[in-house]
């Protein structure tokens, strides 16, 4: 058990240094640790984690706490959350002294531009994935999501009616 502790200590303490855009930027890198690496768990059960995490209120880091809890009971849980918050509050602090001793810099209005894509690249990575593990083989299913994705981007349409129009498609047996 102490191994699988550390692994999980090691892993997501790494994770909070590279999460810009939060936990939800490194769910791919998660996954392929939990589910593809050490198969702790299956991509569904994964997804159906994710998903608890994003409907329960509170932070969306809920998913490291969840994955410890499911991996190593309440020690994975309490450990993984420490993990994942500390090193990434401690450069943040460093970080945040840094940013504002050189805010008329020029280079740190380059390193915030460069960094706009890498958030967008993990986040998206991120919505891929759950995409690709919710809908499992069936290609509507990805359909679906990017359609979602396409109009909560380009539209004004409030997104409990695409929540409602895929419950319905759910209950319908459609997907």
């Amino acid at each position: 058990m102490s191994h699988i502790l550390l692994t999980l200590i090691a892993h997501f303490a790494g994770l909070s240094l590279i999460a810009f855009g939060g936990a939800s930027a490194v769910v791919p890198e998660m996954h392929r640790l939990v589910v593809e690496q050490r198969h702790w768990m299956s991509a569904q059960q994964f997804t159906d984690l994710f998903a608890i995490a994003q409907a329960a209120p509170g932070p969306n880091m809920m998913i490291v706490t969840l994955v410890g809890w499911h991996v190593a009971g309440i020690a994975g849980a309490i450990l993984s959350t420490l993990a994942f918050c500390a090193p990434g509050a401690m450069l943040a602090y460093v970080t945040v002294r840094l940013w504002y001793r050189f805010r008329d810099s020029p280079w740190r209005k380059r390193i915030q531009d460069g960094l706009v894509p890498v958030t967008v690249g993990l986040v998206a990575s991120t919505a891929w994935l759950l995409a690709h593990s919710a809908a499992g083989n069936h290609g509507f299913g990805i359909i679906i999501a990017m359609a979602a994705a396409i109009a909560a981007w380009r539209s004004k349409l409030n997104p409990l009616w695409m929540l409602a129009t895929g419950a319905t498609l759910g209950l319908t047996g459609m997907v």
